[in-house]
């Protein structure tokens, strides 16, 4: 594992920005989830195949060493699984 994720080097910094601002585009999804209480204009085929995809990416990541990929796509997961969360949460409402 020599050189594992390092060096920080000027392509792993412009892969780290990118990553933090294309993950930071689902935060205002999760707040407008959060605070409506609903995730009906949200696509259950959507949400499912995104997931699917970023968990693969998340994969690559770790297997390719790729710092920036691995730490987009760790939060990127999140933030989606969170939102597929939500949207089985509000559409499947607890009773008790």
């Amino acid at each position: 594992m020599d050189g594992f994720l390092l060096p920080m080097d000027f392509t792993t910094t412009l892969g780290l920005v990118a990553g933090t601002l294309t993950t930071a585009a689902y935060l205002p999804q999760v707040l407008k989830t959060w605070k409506s209480k609903s995730a009906d204009g949200i696509s259950w085929s959507m949400l499912v195949i995104l997931c699917s995809g970023v968990m693969l990416w998340l994969l690559y990541g770790v297997y390719e060493h790729d710092l920036p990929v691995i730490c987009a796509n760790v939060v990127t997961l999140m933030l989606s699984t969170l939102i597929l969360g939500l949207k089985i949460r509000y559409r499947y409402p607890v009773r008790g």
